[in-house]
């Protein structure tokens, strides 16, 4: 009978190490896959220059936002302006203010997915397609 209980015991203790050693592995893990930095605040103004790729053809923009929600920007030797919609701290909606066509009175979506000290990774896509491309926003100013 002693020899069971200590037998019993000997494996308590063993199991009682094993799962010591697997929540460890399992905090570790968590720690290790954290999500990337995402200060969006410091982001909602300012000047920024940003370069996307689309079909091998890399295009420059100049951009800028302040507190009224209005985003200028230069782009292709163009100066455009768009109404600034934040649905969220890291999500904002383009509205174009002075469309010239159909296709540049679509809405465009900007998700920020990380950020930096001076800079932030984004994708945007025309709200309600599928199709989203990445691209960075360094602040000039």
């Amino acid at each position: 009978m002693k020899l069971n209980q200590l037998s019993y015991f000997t494996k308590m203790v063993h199991l009682k190490k094993v799962n010591s050693t697997l929540l460890l592995i399992v905090i570790i893990i968590s720690f290790s896959c954290s999500l990337p930095e995402r200060n969006c605040d410091n982001f909602h103004s300012g000047k920024f220059y940003s370069e996307t790729e689309v079909n091998g053809v890399k295009y420059k923009t100049i951009f800028s936002r302040d507190n009224s929600n209005i985003q200028v920007e230069k782009f292709e030797d163009k100066i455009d302006s768009s109404k600034v919609r934040w649905v969220n701290n890291c999500e904002m909606i383009l509205s174009p203010l002075n469309p010239n066509s159909i296709k540049e009175k679509k809405n465009i979506l900007i998700k920020i997915l990380s950020t930096t000290d001076s800079s932030y990774t984004y994708e945007y896509s025309y709200l309600g397609e599928n199709k989203k491309l990445k691209a960075q926003a360094i602040r000039t100013e």
